[in-house]
């Protein structure tokens, strides 16, 4: 990838809100594309020959938050099996500004996860913003947890083990994912019988008002330029909050205190990302800060590619789940 901002192949991005195909309203609001991220729809009847059975549940009608649950179709079929399963909460990406739980391409994520990782998971429509800024979608997630620690959903409750349990997000995800997981480790007995494992941060989205050298040289990288990700944080944060917002920069400050809570429940916490990602020098000062938080943490940065490419390449998606394979199933942290 060239360097020059101004090459033919990574051309100046000038409109942010063209790049994402939105209209800002006079009102706050945005409005979207309605066709630029496709949605699938559940396949709850294990009479339907797909591997993978998923159903919609709502959490909280007022907000509209909903989950997806996604299970092996084989754990209903076989009702001889007595093995429960580790349980997957997980956040989709989309700059806390798109997407959903039903996005097809977060929909087939988690349905591949489900069938390469022997998990059940229960993926997250959280509230978007600019309707809804920051913490709105790190309440939302919190809101989940605490419903399924009492909720008595036959797919939980029949198939899941609660003391086997991952958070898990991708980008926007990820960085809704941690700062779900420092809200937990803070009423984690409040939580029981749910018992979180660890945290796993698919390319967190992360940022700051200090350029890094990674955002300089990829200023313009074609899937997620640099005006872009900013736009998303203009949108997202607290209204009068700059880049340098805890929600955006967890180094600020020398980062939480919380994250010392993470560390005596003896979570583990897992960074990918690549160097074809803007954010990849933060994502790895990210891993130095928790490193000194005493926090147990696996990073795994791998050459070339571009943020959140698992999402789009099997191969690469094969990759992560066999990391995600080690870091899950009682793997030591490095």
């Amino acid at each position: 990838m060239s360097d020059h901002n101004t090459s033919p192949s990574n051309p100046t991005i000038t409109d942010p809100y063209q790049h994402l195909q939105i209209i800002p309203n006079p009102d706050g609001t945005i409005t979207r594309d309605p066709n630029r991220f496709p949605n699938s729809s559940p396949s709850p009847d294990p009479r339907d020959p797909t591997p993978v059975l998923s159903k919609d549940m709502i959490i909280n009608r007022s907000k509209k938050t909903w989950v997806r649950i996604f299970l092996p179709r084989q754990t209903i079929v076989d009702s001889s099996s007595t093995n429960k399963l580790p349980l997957m909460v997980y956040f989709h990406g989309g700059g806390f500004i798109n997407c959903s739980a039903s996005s097809t391409v977060f929909h087939d994520f988690c349905s591949n996860m489900v069938l390469d990782l022997h998990v059940v998971i229960v993926s997250v429509d959280y509230r978007l913003a600019p309707e809804h800024h920051l913490p709105a979608a790190y309440d939302d997630a919190m809101e989940v947890l605490r419903w399924i620690k009492t909720t008595q959903e036959d797919w939980l409750r029949g198939y899941v083990d609660y003391t086997r349990c991952f958070i898990m997000g991708s980008s926007a995800g990820a960085n809704t994912a941690y700062h779900a997981g420092l809200c937990a480790s803070q009423e984690a007995d409040n939580l029981v019988p749910l018992k979180i494992k660890g945290l796993i941060l698919h390319h967190p989205f992360i940022g700051g008002v200090q350029r890094t050298g990674s955002e300089v040289k990829l200023v313009n990288e074609p899937h997620l330029p640099l005006c872009v990700s900013d736009l998303m944080w203009n949108l997202a944060l607290p209204l009068g909050a700059d880049r340098d917002h805890e929600y955006c920069n967890p180094m600020v400050g020398g980062g939480s205190k919380l994250w010392k809570n993470v560390g005596l429940l003896g979570w583990k916490v897992m960074v990918t990302g690549c160097d074809g990602d803007p954010m990849i020098d933060r994502q790895m000062e990210f891993v130095d800060m928790l490193v000194t938080k005493d926090v147990k943490v696996v990073s795994h940065f791998s050459t070339g590619g571009y943020h959140v490419v698992e999402l789009k390449e099997p191969s690469k998606a094969k990759a992560l789940h066999a990391l995600l394979k080690d870091f899950m199933f009682d793997a030591p942290a490095a």
